[in-house]
């Protein structure tokens, strides 16, 4: 997780206000606030490169005096986050958030300025440490056990270009792509680290993984068509197993999770036995019920995603690769499309009732 930070600890302290003038009853100037602003191509890494010292204090209001017996307000300090940031307290808490360009959040206000109130003495301005929590905005989560081929699969839709291996463990950080259609339409997709058995229980990268699942519009579960074996002491799964276990943790961190709309890509159909291996899975997603006597209890989620569609794709030969970019397409669109029209049912009954 070297070059990717997705969690701060900063100190913020909004201003202290201006002295009052008691001979007048002059008002000091109320300290200035600390903002935290989300702006576009802003990460968390050049917070911490510009300010190493991770604190904000904002600027000292005005005293009252005989020429300005109002002080002015102290400077606001404008800080830059990127999008799709929770703003912890030191408990944990969250206090905010900030997920659109410009949104805004105040993290610290100003002291009040002396006054006949405060015996014309200043008040000091709110001081507190707080996390930024960054969780990735994408329209599409790549959710898949290590070497599953989420990382293959994203340099072949998009233009990114993450590291790609033969052993479980490549992507350890995120990494987002962007697929380009002909009319120029842009769907985000992000490639996140590869989970574990346990990841709800936080083993392996556990919550540094599921938390980007959370602000992703749609899922795409990745699965091995020949199954996953995540080393010799592990137990291997096949491919309808990966399936359920995924489910079981997605739905352990968050049970909204799986309310998701969600895809299913079946990789490594180049393989030998992969033709017999679909037929088998397709028949076992049709009633997954009544395969569920097979496995241990635990491994079995209360609710078993609704795939969309379910697309077998080779990244390595490219088969499927064009009907998976159209069917995630025309997903995302069905999805824009439902929102749409969920807003003006509810704007036509706010415009009824308020007749």
């Amino acid at each position: 997780y070297s070059n990717f930070i997705d969690d701060l600890r900063v100190y913020v302290r909004g201003g202290t206000g201006g002295m009052g003038y008691p001979n007048l009853g002059g008002e000091g100037g109320r300290g200035g606030d600390v903002w935290f602003v989300a702006r576009e191509r802003t990460t968390l890494k050049s917070i911490r490169e510009k300010y190493p010292q991770k604190r904000f204090v904002a600027g000292t209001g005005a005293n009252s005096s005989v020429k300005a017996l109002k002080g002015e307000k102290g400077k606001d300090c404008e800080v830059h986050v990127p999008l799709g940031i929770s703003v912890l307290d030191d408990d944990g808490k969250q206090i905010g958030e900030l997920n659109a360009a410009g949104e805004r959040f105040l993290a610290a206000r100003g002291g009040l300025g002396g006054s006949l109130a405060t015996n014309f003495l200043p008040c000091k301005g709110q001081r507190r440490t707080v996390h930024l929590d960054l969780k990735l905005i994408a329209d599409v989560g790549l959710v898949g056990f290590p070497n599953a081929g989420k990382s293959s699969l994203l340099s072949k839709i998009s233009h990114a270009k993450p590291e790609i291996a033969n052993y479980a463990f490549t992507t350890i950080q995120p990494e987002l792509g962007k697929i380009m259609y002909a009319d120029y339409k842009q769907i985000s997709v992000a490639d996140l680290p590869g989970l574990i058995e346990g990841a709800h229980a936080n083993k392996g990268m556990g919550h540094k993984f599921l938390k980007h699942v959370e602000r992703t519009k749609q899922l795409l579960l990745v699965v091995d068509i020949s199954g996953f074996q995540l080393s010799m002491k592990t137990q291997f799964r096949t491919a309808f197993e990966t399936i359920l276990l995924l489910t079981k943790e997605l739905e352990l961190y968050k049970e909204e999770l799986v309310t998701k709309p969600a895809l299913l890509a079946i990789n490594k159909m180049d393989l030998p036995c992969a033709k017999d291996n679909l037929d088998e899975l397709m028949t076992q997603l049709e009633n997954p019920q009544d395969f569920f006597h097979l496995l241990e209890e635990e491994m079995i989620p209360e609710n078993t995603l609704e795939f969309r569609e379910v697309i077998p794709i080779s990244t390595y030969t490219g088969e499927g690769i064009e009907e998976l970019k159209t069917c995630l397409r025309k997903s995302i669109d069905e999805q824009a499309e439902q929102v749409n029209e969920e807003y003006r049912k509810e704007k036509l009954l706010l415009l009824q009732t308020s007749k």
